[in-house]
């Protein structure tokens, strides 16, 4: 990998990973016109440029997650108090709801991984899934001012959202802030949720190549792959403002037709 390269797929990954436009979409049509081949490509840079993305929402939800996981561990050492815990706290109960989101996201990974992987070596449907999150996200439209807050059978339904969006070409934090809003929560409550959930199931699929990334470390060019990295983080803290802006604003669907015209330029070139 070129350093002009890790500098546009760290910057693909950063923005899209947040952006509701699909990060693996474009990561899949970013590589199939780049030449890469998906199949053989740097599951090391992967990680790295993951690691970064992740450390943009630790940045930006720095204050939040240290309360979140205080208060998560100050109630979950009292099994007995659980259920007052989770009418009372509120630490206690969002740690619980994202805890429920991994439910049915893992599930389906288990059942499914390797078609869901088989699947980032077809642009064709990475650029075809594009135009359905264009839909979910044009459809946001139809609901009017939600004020809800996130409960545990939502995050279930939130946590479906994100396993359907393993599919290269469907938005995870699209997928997820639109089901929330769907269900009537509140647009900002529905758009940090999705930020916050995303935290444990980058760090599971970390673990998961962590094996196959080390095998690859000692002969890797550290220079590109952290210039690769610090570029997701700059632009993934970029990414999750504008969303949140966007969100507040009720204009999600705009995004929406930029979705129509990636995918539909990608199925026309193909």
């Amino acid at each position: 990998m070129t350093w002009w390269e890790s500098i546009l797929l760290g910057l693909i990954q950063g923005i899209t990973e947040f952006l509701p436009v699909s990060s693996s979409g474009h990561l899949v049509l970013a590589q199939h016109f780049l030449g890469l081949d998906a199949a053989d490509s740097d599951v090391l840079f992967e990680v790295m440029v993951h690691f970064g993305t992740i450390m943009s929402i630790l940045w930006v939800y720095r204050s939040r997650i240290l309360n979140l996981v205080q208060g998560f561990v100050q109630s979950a050492i009292h099994p007995t108090d659980w259920e007052k815990a989770y009418k009372s706290e509120e630490h206690f109960r969002m740690g619980i709801h994202i805890l429920i989101t991994m439910i049915p996201t893992f599930t389906v990974y288990a059942i499914w991984g390797g078609a869901i992987e088989a699947a980032f070596s077809s642009p064709r449907l990475a650029a075809g899934m594009l135009l359905v999150t264009g839909v979910l996200l044009i459809l946001t439209r139809l609901v009017k001012a939600p004020t809800g807050a996130v409960t545990a059978p939502k995050s279930f339904v939130i946590g479906c959202a994100q396993a359907f969006a393993m599919i290269p070409g469907i938005s995870r934090s699209g997928s997820t802030i639109c089901a929330a809003l769907y269900q009537g929560v509140d647009p900002e409550k529905a758009a940090d949720f999705s930020f916050l959930m995303l935290i444990p199931v980058v760090i599971g699929a970390t673990v998961f190549k962590i094996a196959d990334a080390f095998s690859a470390a000692a002969v890797a060019d550290w220079a590109i792959l952290l210039l690769g990295t610090l570029i997701a983080f700059v632009s993934g803290i970029a990414a999750i403002r504008l969303v949140l802006d966007f969100v507040r604003r009720g204009r999600l669907q705009y995004f929406a037709f930029y979705c129509f015209l990636v995918g539909g330029l990608g199925l026309a070139l193909l």
